[in-house]
């Protein structure tokens, strides 16, 4: 056995709990440290199971190896007078027997850590965006560069802002304890961290690849927990839940045997996950419980239209245009009005679409986002003006982020040389959160699209 008949996402994840379970014994002023030790860890189960193999109890043998390394530090450590204490009653604890390690690492034991080091991390003295970062960061196992492509940001200004973060929340000294108030308070910050996340692998801006399953699967893990919460299970946590596993359902045909990506109107509905879609339809209406109606309400809801319709004509064009319409009277934002406009351009054609494309208001925002670019090219192309949609393809070319993508619009080029061909035109695919970075901010935009 070698380390790559782990699952894809192992690493990333034990990163976060050896984080979370590491920082509630040296406390938020450790975090360093934590984070250090976890590193060490990974880097050692790298090296010895090239050779090895992996044990028959991965987590065991790196939290085992944790301690270890966490023990030899700080006795080399001059703040070893620092963390003496916990030191010492983390070598009485349960935690250092060995039987008691596979029941350290169980699901249900590290889930309360986790969701602890998620609310510690969205403190009301960060700022939100700060607060999404270190969520990434430490929750999620995102690397700087991954960070800072999700927020369209340079990895200078993330790491900037995460070593800030950490200096301030390094002087609340603890870990966050569950409490209704405080839980229902950061909630709103927890959540769009993990909406970033869905959104990162569904069709992020990783140059390796446009779909990263296991960052998907991650954002559905991380929702459960959170629905499991008692203080967090809350209509507009349903309502998330609901919109991550209804677009997950369709991760199965969203790429090819070939690897080429494919937009919602030449997926094979067949290959949609049920039981995902089943799940999300009964977070759905979970969610309904509740008064208020949140964005998340509005995306499922669009969501739920496309998971329950048997084709592209059978789709409910014009209820999903007025679920859009309330969507952007309650956040309005670029991306929200391309999502719209193309399905306008289901219900109205592609020239009331194009002219809804070219009327965004705030379209200057969407000057490197290479769907927007797509969109007006697979309208211009419906609309009989081959060359436009040529120029407007290319454009989209020029600002691919994966090769996966760049292979997609040069084939949306080359169709542009076929005429009457309109079963090919693909509607943009998903975009991603938009956090603006500029000191004048005129609005956010996060939206999963329906590719």
């Amino acid at each position: 056995m070698t380390s790559t008949t782990l699952e894809p996402h192992f690493f990333r994840h034990e990163s976060v709990r050896l984080v979370a379970a590491l920082a509630r014994v040296f406390g938020v002023q450790g975090l360093a440290l934590a984070e250090d030790v976890a590193q060490e860890a990974l880097a050692r189960a790298l090296e010895v199971w090239k050779v090895e193999g992996p044990p028959a109890n991965p987590s065991g043998w790196l939290f085992a190896t944790a301690k270890r390394l966490a023990i030899d530090a700080l006795r080399r450590d001059r703040t070893a007078r620092t963390y003496a204490p916990a030191l010492a009653r983390w070598l009485e604890s349960e935690w250092t027997r060995s039987a008691e390690l596979d029941a350290a690492f169980a699901p249900g034991a590290l889930a309360d850590d986790e969701l602890r080091m998620m609310f510690t991390v969205c403190h009301p003295r960060l700022g939100e965006d700060a607060q999404v970062a270190l969520v990434l960061q430490l929750c999620c196992g995102f690397s700087v560069p991954e960070i800072a492509a999700a927020f369209f940001a340079s990895p200078a200004a993330i790491e900037k802002r995460l070593t800030r973060a950490k200096k301030t929340l390094a002087e609340t000294r603890s870990l966050f304890e569950l409490r209704e108030a405080d839980v229902v308070a950061r909630l709103p910050s927890v959540h769009s961290a993990i909406y970033l996340l869905f959104n990162e692998g569904y069709h992020g801006a990783s140059p390796e690849s446009a779909v990263r399953d296991d960052l998907c699967g991650e954002a559905l893990r991380l929702v459960s927990v959170l629905a499991e919460q008692p203080h967090a299970a809350r209509p507009r946590t349903h309502a998330l839940a609901a919109l991550l596993f209804l677009h997950a359902a369709r991760l199965p045909a969203r790429v090819s045997p070939e690897g080429r990506l494919r937009s919602l109107f030449e997926q094979d509905r067949a290959r949609w996950d049920a039981a995902l879609v089943a799940r999300g339809l009964a977070f759905l209406e979970r969610s309904a419980e509740g008064e208020v109606v949140s964005e998340y309400h509005l995306e499922a809801a669009i969501a739920a239209q496309h998971a329950t319709a048997t084709s592209r004509a059978g789709t409910p064009w014009r209820a999903i245009v007025t679920l859009y319409d309330a969507l952007y009277a309650m956040r309005p934002s670029p991306v929200v009005a391309l999502s719209r406009a193309v399905a306008i351009a289901e219900v109205d054609g592609p020239a009331r679409g194009l002219a809804e494309l070219r009327a965004i208001e705030g379209r200057e925002r969407l000057a490197s986002y290479p769907f927007y670019e797509a969109a007006l090219g697979e309208l211009s192309l419906r609309a009989g003006e081959g060359d436009a949609a040529r120029g407007h393809f290319e454009r989209a070319a020029s600002l691919a982020r994966s090769d996966m993508e760049l292979a997609f619009f040069r084939a949306r080029v080359a169709a542009c040389g076929r005429t009457g061909d309109d079963d090919g035109c693909a509607e943009p695919s998903q975009a991603a959160r938009t956090i603006e970075t500029s000191p004048v901010r005129t609005g956010r935009s996060r939206t999963l699209r329906s590719s």
